[in-house]
């Protein structure tokens, strides 16, 4: 089998069959063809978008470039959750210890932050010692002693998809959607799990931020994961505003605690998108047919405390102090600088741009333009006013964390952009769009 035979059937439009599939998916692992025919072969599919089926054999052909988890012994439900990310998205570092609960396993692995959207693992690493670099044997360990466990990719999982992920960034290849997909799921394959969750956001602070567009992505998402064997369904979801109070590490961080301590109020947005997560979870897994019973059962977790219970033993596990789930405040990092936002008339908040947010935070150090920049955990924003709230002149909209003046100007300034006061209450908006199944 020749690359350049493969690059030319596809640059004709011809399907390719799995046995190519895992040519091309092998050779970049391995390095075994030279960049520029990854690349040519890259822009071929972008030029000539791959089939359900297709994705599917180039998703299976990159997840066995690599050694999968195996979970097989463990005789609980295996499910994962991934999102497509925004700002103030901490949804997943409630969600793990959550439905670990129901005696479902999740091994979560997550990535980090780069550009205006924030990172799991970034989150979790603002726990001091918290280890997000595990070995498949600890994974499995941790999986079946407490049923969850949040990392880090590791190199040996999924490896040609870091290099074609690379080339496709350097080609102008990163929009095809079948190559999102397979990029996407051949991680997550590869995980051994039996089910997989997927948040796909739309709106100004998205990966994809028009509405038809996150839609059609979710649908490809949840039909090729079902030809590769897992339950899968999708929610669409708003992301045009921050979700929830928090943008920041430490600031997400202290929130999920609160959520998980049952304090809702503080962010109902946030615990919406939690709960109907955490149902289509439990649902997908088969471990409760009814959405009813699942969201009482979820609920019932955070009120009888086994929620942060789960989150404090797994916080323990990976190497961080425990504590952190009673004294948040304590335990957490803080920024050295604040500066309240204060409204400058009289009106409603009526928009918070969330990308406009997220590029703020990255200003004042909470998140990254490279992955080499380094993270100020404690940096970040505290929304005190959310959309349709009433505010005076002078009311504080929110607070800004920072470590360097000159960071804090400069995300006060670029914040300042991202808030509209109106004289009229603007209308809710429709945070869950829909459920593709």
């Amino acid at each position: 089998m020749r690359m350049i035979d493969l690059i030319i059937k596809k640059r004709e439009g011809k399907s390719l069959n799995a046995e190519e599939f895992d040519f091309v998916a092998q050779a970049a692992a391995k390095g075994t063809v030279p960049d520029y025919q990854l690349s040519a072969f890259l822009m071929a599919c972008f030029l000539r978008p791959l089939s359900d089926k297709e994705t599917a054999f180039l998703t299976k052909a990159m997840a066995h470039t690599g050694p999968r988890l195996d979970f097989s012994d463990i005789k609980m439900p295996k499910v994962d959750k991934h999102s497509t990310g925004g700002v103030g998205d901490g949804i997943s570092l409630a969600l793990a210890p959550l439905v670990a609960c129901a005696g479902v396993a999740v091994p979560m692995m997550s990535g980090r932050g780069l550009g205006h959207t924030g990172g799991t693992l970034d989150k979790l690493e603002s726990i001091k010692n918290f280890k997000i670099g595990i070995t498949p044997k600890n994974i499995h360990r941790q999986i079946q002693k407490i049923g969850v466990c949040m990392f880090g990719q590791t190199k040996d999982l999924a490896p040609a998809d870091r290099k074609l992920y690379a080339l496709r960034d350097a080609t102008g290849t990163v929009e095809s959607r079948p190559l999102i997909v397979a990029s996407i799921l051949s991680k997550k394959y590869a995980e051994g799990v039996d089910s997989l969750f997927m948040d796909v956001k739309y709106g100004s602070g998205a990966f994809m931020q028009k509405l038809p567009d996150s839609k059609k992505l979710a649908q490809m998402l949840v039909s090729t994961a079902k030809l590769l064997g897992l339950n899968s369904r999708a929610l669409i979801t708003y992301m045009d505003q921050p979700l929830g109070r928090a943008a920041g590490n430490a600031n997400e961080m202290y929130q999920t605690i609160q959520i998980l301590k049952g304090h809702k109020e503080i962010a109902p947005d946030f615990y919406e998108v939690l709960m109907e997560s955490g149902v289509q979870m439990l649902v997908i897994s088969g471990r409760e047919k009814n959405a009813d019973k699942a969201r009482k059962m979820l609920e019932s977790f955070i009120k009888d405390g086994s929620a942060l219970k789960k989150f404090r033993e797994m916080v323990k596990w990976q190497g961080g102090n425990p504590k952190v789930a009673d004294e948040p405040e304590k335990y957490l990092p803080n920024a050295k600088l604040s500066y309240d936002f204060k409204a400058d008339k009289k009106g409603y908040v009526g928009f918070i741009d969330a990308k406009l947010t997220g590029r703020a935070c990255v200003q004042l150090g909470a998140g990254r333009d490279r992955m080499e920049d380094v993270i100020d955990f404690g940096a970040g924003i505290w929304l005190h006013k959310k959309a349709a709230d009433a505010v005076k002149k002078g009311d504080v909209i929110a607070t800004l964390y920072a470590s360097d003046p000159k960071r804090l100007k400069a995300g006060a300034e670029l914040f300042e952009q991202a808030v509209k006061i109106t004289a009229a209450k603007p209308k809710p908006y429709k945070l869950i769009y829909g459920i593709i199944k």
